[in-house]
């Protein structure tokens, strides 16, 4: 079981900036809990996502000693991922696509040609750095935007990846347009017609407090074995032009993976504990 926690994702919504301090504080709690990795920031730009402007001081002031948790930065153009390819401590270089080109105009200002030239920009140069690319597929489970959207569609473009090297793809639902069903078709088809591949799929879902063990038991029943979390459930997506619908609560996901006896890589629950504690003086209007 991989579990990657979303710091990012919780904090890029938030309107009040959050001091970079604060910032570095929470992610060194989080680095100790033990979580496979942190998605820790984004190098984007800061006109869109100002509370993510500080990401170089940050990551300057995480501590990666005594851990194994990598650390992610998600990117949205070559230019940033030139940037979080400098830096050592990053292990892993993310690049947000849309099978919705509607979506990809919101969140990135573009399109297919562009941004499979970019896949291919960062792709390289992760290849050349010992870095690994990880590529969020948004709109996988729908499209509220009006484009073409179906099954056959999404694997299309994981074909397309698959030929490109890429090995490290998540199913993402930005607008929360994902159900069960939905949910268990992808995951079962990938399983039954990737199970040979290099590719590790994961599932970036949100939900209302209501239907997310719905999802979450779509997916893991069907083979999914890798999701991102957020402590609480901070967060959305801010460029979806939607209704910020919350993330999956890390807390949630754990008790979930309880019932079924999965083990998830020995977290430090104590020092999970400190992290929510931490995280409900940073986020204090989400409570």
């Amino acid at each position: 079981m991989k579990i990657i926690e979303s710091v990012r994702d919780a904090m890029q919504g938030v309107q009040e900036f959050i001091p970079t301090k604060q910032k570095i504080e929470y992610i060194n709690l989080l680095l100790k809990v033990g979580f496979n990795v942190i998605d820790f920031s984004s190098f984007v730009s800061k006109r869109h996502i100002p509370q993510l402007a500080d990401a170089v001081d940050v990551l300057a002031g995480l501590d990666k000693t005594d851990t194994s948790t990598k650390l992610l930065a998600l990117v949205g153009s070559k230019k940033g991922g030139e940037i979080a390819s400098q830096f050592e401590k990053i292990d892993y270089i993310a690049y947000p696509f849309s099978v919705s080109e509607t979506f990809q105009k919101f969140n990135l200002n573009s399109d297919f040609t562009k941004s499979i030239e970019t896949i291919e920009f960062i792709q390289n140069q992760c290849v050349k750095i010992e870095k690994e690319i990880v590529l969020y597929i948004a709109m996988a489970f729908g499209n509220p935007y009006g484009d073409k959207w179906n099954i056959d569609l999404v694997f299309e473009w994981i074909d397309k990846f698959r030929k490109m090297g890429i090995k490290q793809i998540t199913f993402s639902d930005p607008a929360a347009v994902a159900d069960a069903e939905k949910i268990a078709l992808l995951f079962s088809r990938f399983r039954d017609e990737y199970a040979d591949s290099e590719i590790e799929l994961g599932a970036h879902i949100h939900s209302e407090p209501d239907n997310w063990y719905e999802k979450v038991d779509a997916a893991y029943k069907n083979g999914c074995r890798q999701f991102d979390t957020v402590i609480n459930g901070f967060g959305g997506c801010p460029m979806s032009q939607k209704k910020l619908i919350s993330n999956l609560k890390t807390g949630d996901l754990l008790n979930y993976l309880d019932a079924q006896n999965c083990n998830y890589n020995n977290l430090d629950l104590e020092a999970y504990q400190l992290a929510l504690e931490k995280a409900n003086e940073i986020f204090p209007r989400q409570k």
